[in-house]
């Protein structure tokens, strides 16, 4: 993450304090309002029926969030596709495959039956959840309309999960849950570029649910009458490397490791190996979604130097291959732990099966 992103996200976190991040900020004002009130007339054309949202014949919960980045929306996701494969249904996650190749209008990157598309073609989040749930249907769909409909008409689904589908509203759904990162839930409150919001936040009135995650920070947020629980993101207490070999932290703890991420947020990914006490030598944050091309992977090897070994996440891994290294690299499972959880079960299935 460069110095002008890490300046701009201080900005939209908690808004601009000296000179020179006022002047920052005034500039892309004129900017936010525009796209403030682009976002709001879209949304009336939704809410007045100017623009149709399809009806599926099966349930559909939305996770997604109203502010870029960061509110470790995946390993919800995977929550909720386990609960329903427990539960006995046949779910499927529609994703936009943000950062995939894949140009036709639907692709299928798991259908019960082993990965049909790769990291590449798909995105990586699609293909971690895949692998993560080899029993689910996971599909890629420009239009989230075509991709809920190939679901339930081609495979059958129970239950439909719009991956990252709040600001998406082509789909009715049944549930919209939002997540917001307890530590910052709404950072400085205005939307994009000057804030993190991607749409004002009096939107928040379409949600179900809020689920505040990150929440071992204590936070008060409230907004109107809405539901908010909260989740923890715990990282496995152990590690795989790229042929699928466990190693305990036990016996990390004592290698010297070089941590990388291309995540919305890799110091928290870092805080949590140090948390863990791992010995992070060294460590490159990487933008979200980015592309382990050669030049990238010379710099993580150049930066690797002296290291036993590298870390990354769950989400990097899918891109990437041991023969990639000469080191042993190493991915960290992760999921979530939703405090109170059966009240959010409880919550869940009062919306999806009201009728």
């Amino acid at each position: 993450m460069n110095d002008f992103l890490k300046f701009h996200r201080q900005i939209a976190l908690v808004g601009p304090r000296g000179l020179k991040e006022w002047l920052f900020f005034l500039l892309l004002v004129p900017f936010s309002v525009v796209y403030g009130v682009i976002l709001w007339l879209r949304n009336r054309c939704y809410d007045s029926g100017i623009f149709e949202s399809y009806c599926p014949p099966v349930p559909v919960v939305s996770v997604g969030n109203i502010a870029v980045g960061g509110t470790g929306k995946t390993p919800v996701v995977d929550w909720f596709v386990k609960e329903f494969l427990d539960s006995g249904l046949k779910p499927a996650v529609i994703s936009r495959g943000y950062g995939g190749t894949f140009s036709d209008p639907v692709g299928c990157v798991s259908i019960g039956k082993g990965l049909l598309l790769g990291a590449e073609e798909a995105g990586d989040e699609p293909v971690l959840l895949s692998q993560k749930n080899p029993e689910a249907v996971v599909i890629v769909a420009r239009k989230r309309v075509d991709g809920v409909q190939v679901a339930v008409e081609q495979y059958s689904a129970d239950v439909i999960i719009l991956d990252d589908g709040f600001q998406h509203r082509a789909v009715s759904r049944d549930l919209d849950l939002v997540l917001l990162d307890a530590t910052s839930p709404c950072g400085n409150s205005w939307p994009l570029p000057v804030g993190l919001l991607r749409e004002c936040l009096s939107s928040l009135r379409r949600a179900d649910i809020l689920l505040l995650t990150r929440a071992e920070v204590t936070s008060s947020f409230s907004f109107e009458d809405k539901q908010v629980f909260s989740c923890r993101h715990q990282l496995a207490s152990f590690a795989v490397d790229l042929s699928g070999r466990k190693r305990s932290f036990s016996e990390l703890k004592k290698l010297k490791l070089f941590a990388f991420a291309g995540i919305a947020d890799p110091e928290s990914f870092f805080l949590a190996l140090r948390s863990d006490d791992l010995v992070i030598e060294n460590s490159l944050s990487l933008s979200d979604h980015c592309c382990y091309d050669q030049k990238l992977l010379a710099e993580i090897k150049a930066a690797a130097v002296g290291c036993d070994g590298m870390i990354t996440t769950e989400k990097d891994a899918v891109k990437l291959k041991k023969e990639m290294f000469s080191l042993p690299c190493y991915q960290v499972p992760m999921a979530v732990n939703i405090n109170n959880e059966e009240a959010f079960r409880d919550t869940l299935h009062t919306f999806l099966w009201r009728s």
